[in-house]
């Protein structure tokens, strides 16, 4: 091993020194340091993800590889701040080959969890350099002074860590590779890796069954759109299992069409389908977190581009079902794609509960910033379990008001709905895809606020952040993910 961290822990409320966690006396004694006195002169507070390095040149008598000692602060040792601590420790060691670690040690089952999580996504990097990345994932972690009986609980945090680190690959990855063709070839990948059923529709499927939303707003790319289904059933499945359908928005770049964006808003619409990527990334994970429901996943996948077949201002499209819309905002087209989505899930899939996901609005981000995602949701239960899943997952989402006041602005003189009505955006955005899901409980999450992270923060690395996995794995894999909902 050639890094070695410990966990501190901060003073107490009498103002004493900050304490070292297990492991750190006999460090201490093989290197001969004063470690405490190390933190001293380094004014360190033990506040999570700080990070205090003691270079170790000759190594040490019981371990000649020891290069690097860190001192990790756990802050309250609460999940948020163990889950914070782990990406301190992996940035702190990238480039490494092996790191020991007594940080878990100290937490407890949930703790560990955030903290693997955690040391997972702080890790994250994606490169298309003709020479190899500027950060190199350290290769190895060993999680210290555990318990033996944890291979479960270590199982289902990989499995959370990987499907946030793959929906922010899937996101991050650049739209002349990223098309809706090349994104049902991941799903099929992932359908083969993780034993799910997974069905597209090409184009010419998607014209015979009538998904005009989806046509209207891919017909001007030279990439046509697909509708993709990924089905998960759990190994207990019976009649009477329940069905949840999760619906992503899966625009693989946008350019606003014929209503275009200006170049500074179109330069990280390769993310715009974040919403999908965490359908697709949710999917492949919940075997492994044991989701006790059924889950069929829809990821209506387009390109929204400009050319001579261009969807116009104007248009009126009619959606899976028979609904139409007035197209008065050709940008306004992930409403569009995400209607047909939910009208099949509701006719065909039939589920008890459906979840969207999409980076829909920017008034969105204008009313939240880029820390926290907002919501909405017809169902009290549903909306008070996803909220906690998602703080307890470290993707806090915040619910808006579902108010029937702005109603009135979603009116078009010529067909069911106007497709980007006057008024706030994120709230006319979530009536209008309210009409496609009946009475069966729903919830709209809309993450634009947080689709790009701006900086490396704890776990965020700069970019595409992939949001929203996490906190629908935190929800989907508890022990009763339907308890309350719809009743």
């Amino acid at each position: 091993m050639d890094v070695v961290a410990v966990p501190v822990l901060p003073a107490d409320d009498e103002g004493g020194p900050v304490v070292l966690g297990p492991g750190a006396e006999q460090l201490a004694d093989q290197l001969g340091v004063d470690l405490l006195g190390v933190l001293e002169l380094s004014s360190a507070t033990g506040a999570a993800g700080e990070v205090t390095t003691i270079p170790v040149p000759l190594g040490s008598p019981e371990n000649a590889a020891l290069r690097l000692v860190l001192l990790v602060g756990v802050g309250a040792q609460c999940s948020q701040d163990l889950r914070r601590a782990g990406a301190a420790v992996a940035r702190a060691c990238r480039g490494r080959d092996a790191i020991a670690t007594s940080v878990a040690a100290i937490a407890e089952e949930d703790g560990i969890e955030a903290f693997v999580v955690g040391a997972m996504l702080g890790s994250f990097v994606f490169t298309w350099r003709s020479g190899p990345p500027e950060h190199r994932p350290v290769a190895r972690v060993v999680l210290a002074d555990l318990p033996g009986a944890l291979a479960p609980l270590l199982t289902r945090a990989v499995a959370i860590g990987g499907a946030g680190w793959r929906s922010r690959m899937l996101c991050t990855v650049p739209s002349n590779l990223k098309n809706p063709p090349w994104l049902a070839e991941q799903a099929v990948e992932i359908g083969a890796e993780a034993g799910l059923e997974v069905t597209v529709w090409d184009e010419k499927r998607l014209t015979a069954d009538g998904f005009g939303g989806l046509l209207a707003v891919g017909r001007a790319s030279e990439s046509p759109p697909r509708l993709i289904r990924i089905d998960y059933t759990p190994r207990k499945a019976g009649r009477r299992t329940p069905t949840v359908a999760l619906v992503g928005k899966g625009i693989t770049f946008d350019t606003g069409g014929l209503s275009i964006k200006p170049g500074e808003a179109m330069a990280n619409m390769k993310r715009d389908m974040t919403g999908g990527a965490v359908v697709m990334a949710t999917m492949a994970a919940l075997a492994a977190v044991g989701c006790p429901v059924r889950v069929v996943g829809l990821v209506a996948a387009a390109e929204n581009s400009v050319g001579g077949d261009a969807m116009r201002p104007g248009d009126v499209i009619s959606h899976y079902g028979g609904r139409t819309s007035e197209v008065t905002n050709t940008d306004a087209e992930g409403r569009l794609v995400l209607a047909d989505a939910l009208a099949y899930a509701v006719e065909v899939v039939r589920p008890d509960v459906i979840v969207d996901v999409a980076t829909l609005t920017g008034a969105m981000k204008v009313a939240l910033g880029q820390q926290v995602g907002g919501f909405f949701s017809t169902d009290e239960s549903l909306a008070a379990t996803l909220r906690a899943a998602s703080v307890a997952a470290g993707e806090p989402l915040w619910r808006f008001p579902l108010t029937d006041a702005y109603e009135g602005k979603l009116v078009s003189t010529v067909a069911d709905s106007d497709n980007a009505p006057n008024g706030p955006g994120a709230i006319t955005a979530a009536l209008f895809l309210q009409h496609f899901v009946g009475d069966v409980p729903w919830a709209h999450l809309d993450i634009a606020s947080v689709g790009d992270a701006p900086e490396d923060s704890f776990e965020w690395t700069t970019g595409p952040t992939g949001f929203g996995a996490r906190a629908l794995l935190q929800w989907l894999g508890s022990e009763r993910p339907m308890e309350g909902i719809g009743r």
